[in-house]
């Protein structure tokens, strides 16, 4: 789902989107000229790789989702996460796949991983 920046209400809008298991529903409202608040919950499962040993397993999400969209460069301090847009077009798709992204590229141990008491080498 694609809006442009300029066409998103001051009053909250629901949306909801899907990538593979994955789904993002919440809300999202203009709060100022260039900036909009996307409040959401990512819920359902994606597969995570052991940093470890490699094996993928099924990681379940429940994640709730607090940040700004910025309509291009964002200058000033804010303790929100801020997302800078390009093109005036915000890609909810795109925000679902990037969110995934992130999480899969974190350190994640499997089950058998996490109990194991053999040792291993580690890269410092």
């Amino acid at each position: 789902m694609k809006i442009e920046f300029r066409k998103v209400p001051q009053t909250a809008k629901e949306f909801e989107t899907e990538f593979n298991s994955v789904k993002l529903e919440g809300t999202f409202c203009k709060i100022s000229p260039s900036l909009i608040k996307i409040s959401a919950k990512m819920s359902g499962t994606t597969e995570i790789e052991c940093c470890r040993c490699g094996k993928t397993e099924e990681y379940t999400l429940n994640e709730e989702l607090d940040f700004l969209l910025s309509d291009g460069i964002f200058n000033k301090e804010s303790d929100d996460l801020v997302i800078e847009i390009e093109n005036n077009t915000i890609d909810f798709d795109e925000i679902i796949q990037n969110e995934i992204a992130s999480l899969q590229s974190e350190y994640h141990y499997c089950s058998e991983c996490e109990t194991s008491t053999e040792a291993y080498e580690k890269e410092f």
